[in-house]
């Protein structure tokens, strides 16, 4: 069984979630972090 990785489809509201995320890391770690969201599934 080979697992697929397809990017997530996000409303706005989410990927502003994921950007203030982003921004609250790179403040705590002194690094550039960057969150991806992927959809699993798995292909039968």
């Amino acid at each position: 069984m080979k697992n697929n990785y397809p990017i997530a489809s996000l409303n706005e509201y989410q990927l502003k979630k994921i950007q203030s995320l982003e921004k609250e890391l790179r403040h705590e770690m002194d690094e550039n972090i960057v969150l991806v969201a992927y959809d699993e599934r798995e292909d039968k």
